[in-house]
């Protein structure tokens, strides 16, 4: 339509005119739309108001309309369209074919224009239409590539096939639009009712590779279905593959290392790690591969996972690290890693002070680097019962950490000091000012610390019985769970009908998870839900428990029982929707066929 002179629309009239077409109230909606046209003259509003007359059944006013446009307009084609609604409208389907086509045929030969038109081809579900627009751009823009949307077309008409063809074909083109690639099949595996286009992508990657193995681009999109199912060793054998045609894939390998890690895939990580430490000098990340390899060595014995070395065998290792990297700024993780393992696993705090102490005086660490050593040392005072030197140690990093997460988590840390101690109610009003922390973490344990000490510290006349819940707490940060489980004993004996029960129970369900006995961690677990069902507690206990039959217990059915019991009983609790996700991942919603695999000699060549 020629262009002329607009005016702003009258925004109460867009905004009224807006609500009658969302509410299907066309007739309503049409008047306001041609009001807004006229004194506008926008092709938006002229749209609208043809589709609302069409809706509406106001047919030969449409017509006369379209007509009364198509003679002053020299870009037709989004009119034709809008004629096509019209007779289809009247059972006249070859007409309206025929109008759809003369769209096409007088589409202007621009990137816009055809974008337009296939939009408005989508939005009408002529799907077939907007396939035939995309195919004709090639021959009328010889310079444009239309591959994602035409794609995007193949996923309204879920034709995977053909979807898959052409996101390979733009990739193969430009590597740089693979990650535009891998958002729309992201988008498409929403979409995976029967859970097989995973298996379809997958076919037609290793077909690509095979007929075009010069296009590593196809490799890299196989790594990235890999890595998102977490199928680790083969995302690494394709990037080792890639490697060793030389394509510089080692910090590609250190990333995969990084995430394998994060997602306790302990083994995988390690192997990419000792690739990068076999190539020597070869490569420059040879030292933080030692470094990151060490640090991921502690924590899978953090976290007791499967292989993980002694606490002997780790210190060893350590000290060999240590020795051979050097004592410097880039190996303070080691020290801060070690430091931790020998006070609070192998009961060496002398050993562990001198060595943060010695870490603290290194000149080339930044602050932040010192302050997290000052904090692991402050922690080991806790450790040792050196209450006014740790005291001394936080308040100095608060201070140089006022509005960072390192303050806000040194001053949780400092307020459980004080509730180890027995002052509550100095420790709570630090943690009511803790839960405005921007660390959802920290302002989470704050609140439930605080809101602990509140219910428990004026129920009676004496305080006792929750110092001595405080003092188990102190035993177990100091890794004494024998000696903190007699003391929640005697707790449970001496005063048997306090409300501490259920944090009792909670508690001695956690020594046992830390002390890798799982089941008799759900035996506690499952004594809270019983007991105290509509307690603080419980919605925490039923959360623990899924998990706990969930990842260690290998019984998918009594993990989903806890989860949906969860959500039946306490549908206001903050773990509903983290319940609700992994209730439907073990029902199998989410299920991507992840555990079957590909021959590696398919993979690798």
């Amino acid at each position: 339509m020629k262009v002329e002179a607009q005016q702003n629309p009258d925004v109460s009239k867009a905004q009224l005119a807006n609500k009658y077409y969302n509410t299907k109230a066309f007739d309503k909606a049409a008047g306001l739309y041609d009001e807004l046209y006229q004194s506008t003259k926008s092709p938006h509003y002229f749209e609208f108001y043809l589709t609302c007359l069409i809706e509406s059944d106001q047919l030969e006013i449409a017509e006369k309309e379209i007509k009364k446009a198509l003679r002053k307009n020299d870009n037709p084609a989004n009119l034709y369209v809008q004629w096509a609604m019209l007779l289809k409208k009247q059972g006249l389907k070859e007409e309206a074919d025929g109008k759809l086509q003369q769209a096409i045929k007088t589409v202007k030969p621009s990137r816009s224009d055809y974008t337009r038109l296939a939009n408005i081809f989508l939005s009408k579900g002529e799907y077939d239409y907007a396939e035939q627009l995309y195919l004709k751009a090639p021959s009328e823009m010889p310079g444009e590539s239309f591959n994602y949307e035409l794609g995007r077309v193949y996923l309204y008409q879920r034709d995977y096939r053909k979807m898959f063809d052409v996101y390979l074909d733009m990739i193969r083109e430009d590597e740089q639009t693979l990650p535009r690639m891998e958002s729309a099949i992201q988008n498409a595996f929403r979409l995976d009712v029967d859970h097989s286009l995973r298996d379809q992508l997958q076919t037609s990657i290793l077909n690509r590779m095979q007929k075009e193995p010069e296009v590593t681009t196809y490799n890299r999109l196989l790594i990235w279905m890999f890595l998102s199912e977490k199928k680790y060793a083969l995302a690494l054998r394709q990037q080792i593959a890639l490697d060793k045609r030389g394509l510089e894939e080692e910090p590609m390998i250190m990333e995969l290392a990084r995430i394998a890690g994060r997602n306790e895939g302990f083994d995988d990580a390690l192997s990419a790690y000792d690739y990068l430490i076999a190539k020597g000098k070869k490569t420059p990340y040879l030292f933080m591969a030692k470094v990151n390899r060490m640090n991921l060595l502690y924590t899978q014995f953090e976290k007791k996972a499967d292989g993980a070395l002694t606490a002997i065998e780790l210190a060893s290792q350590f000290e060999s690290q240590l020795q051979e990297l050097g004592f410097e700024e880039d190996t303070y993780t080691l020290v801060l890693n070690y430091a931790q393992l020998l006070a609070f696993d192998l009961n060496q705090p002398v050993k562990a002070i001198g060595l943060l102490s010695k870490g603290v005086e290194l000149p080339q660490l930044n602050l932040m680097e010192r302050d997290e050593l000052k904090t692991a040392l402050a922690d080991v005072y806790v450790f040792t019962g050196d209450v006014w030197e740790a005291v001394l140690l936080y308040s100095q990093v608060i201070e140089n950490n006022k509005n960072n997460e390192l303050g806000d988590q040194v001053k949780m840390k400092k307020a459980k000091l004080g509730y180890y101690m027995g002052e509550m109610s100095w420790a709570k009003a630090q943690l009511d000012v803790l839960k405005a922390s921007t660390s959802k973490l920290i302002a989470n344990d704050a609140m439930q610390l605080s809101l602990f000490i509140g219910n428990n510290m004026n129920l009676d006349t004496t305080s006792v019985p929750l110092q001595l819940f405080a003092e188990s707490d102190l035993l177990l940060f100091r890794h004494q769970p024998d000696a903190a489980w007699a003391m929640l004993d005697s707790l449970q004996n001496t005063y048997p009908f306090h409300s501490l029960q259920d944090d009792i129970f909670y508690r001695k369900a956690s020594i046992r998870e830390k002390q890798g006995n799982w089941l008799d961690a759900a035996v506690w677990l499952e004594k809270i839900v019983e007991e105290y069902p509509y307690d603080l507690l419980a919605d925490d206990a039923l959360l623990e428990l899924g998990n706990l039959y969930r990842t260690k217990l290998a019984d998918v059915e009594k993990a989903k029982s806890y989860y949906l019991k969860l959500m039946e009983d306490h549908p206001g609790s903050v773990h509903v929707e983290q319940a609700r996700t992994y209730f439907r991942e073990l029902r199998g919603d989410f299920d991507q066929n992840a555990d079957e695999e590909i021959p590696v000699d398919e993979i690798i060549n």
